[in-house]
């Protein structure tokens, strides 16, 4: 894996990428990654600040949005075009990860929040997307995912499910838009080390790297952000080219056990 700084061979070279969840973890890795590769990157985000520096960091631009807002979501999807170009690549990265707890005792709000964040922020971001990447003669739609959309976790019955919902709202995407020379594929990561991990650790990452990553993946750690991203790089280039409705798994070996 090439390190930060290092020349690449421009696979995305100046194509116009949306890149949701950029301020932080594998989403703003994958900002980092896209911007090596050539990419003109427009970075979302909740997180107006982090999304400001980490557009500042790799010279994209910075957009404030909530995913679950259609009517923010199209605004900034035009207002990226408008400043960088039609969008030839998206990566829908945002997402909410619930407390842990049985469904029984699951709020509804919280139930809610995760479907208009998980599933409705792809659906939405891909409705007001693809009408740019069609006029642009193609494009390239990546949903990062995760191991629980085919793996439960306890606790965890609102994300497994949004995650889930995702294989088949890419395939749906995938089989409309083939056509159009428009290809959507998931990127299912299994256990990363980034904050929300560690958080779930009580802020400890050698406590996750020791109880989660040893334990629920073969190779014996956990994944690197800048390895989902060199991952996402190869579903939104043209390395990928005849790749289309398919889950690329980045797990570790966590889903062969």
């Amino acid at each position: 894996m090439a390190a930060a700084g290092e020349a690449r061979d421009g696979a995305l070279q100046d194509r116009v990428a949306i890149v949701t969840g950029g301020a932080s973890g594998i989403g703003q890795a994958i900002c980092r990654a896209f911007a090596r590769e050539g990419a003109k990157v427009a970075v979302l985000d909740l997180d107006a600040e982090g999304a400001g520096a980490t557009a500042q960091e790799i010279g994209g631009r910075a957009f404030a949005l909530d995913v679950s807002d259609s009517a923010a979501c199209k605004a900034a999807v035009d207002a990226a075009a408008a400043t960088l170009g039609p969008p030839r690549a998206l990566v829908c990265c945002a997402a909410v990860f619930p407390a842990r707890q049985p469904l029984a005792d699951l709020d509804e709000a919280v139930w809610d929040r995760a479907l208009q964040v998980n599933i409705g922020g792809h659906f939405t971001m891909c409705k007001h997307v693809i009408p740019h990447m069609r006029a642009a003669g193609g494009g390239a739609i990546v949903h990062v995912s995760s191991q629980m959309a085919v793996v439960a976790n306890r606790g965890q019955a609102a994300y497994c499910a949004t995650k889930g919902a995702l294989t088949m709202l890419s395939r749906g995407i995938a089989l409309d838009y083939a056509e159009d020379g428009i290809r959507s594929n998931t990127l299912r990561p299994g256990g990363i080390a980034t904050e929300g991990m560690a958080e779930v650790f009580g802020g400890d990452m050698a406590r996750a790297e020791r109880e989660w990553g040893a334990k629920m993946h073969p190779l014996g750690r956990l994944g690197r952000v800048e390895e989902v991203a060199e991952a996402a790089v190869y579903l939104a280039s043209d390395r990928s080219s005849f790749v289309t409705g398919a889950d690329l798994t980045v797990d570790g070996g966590y889903s062969i056990w």
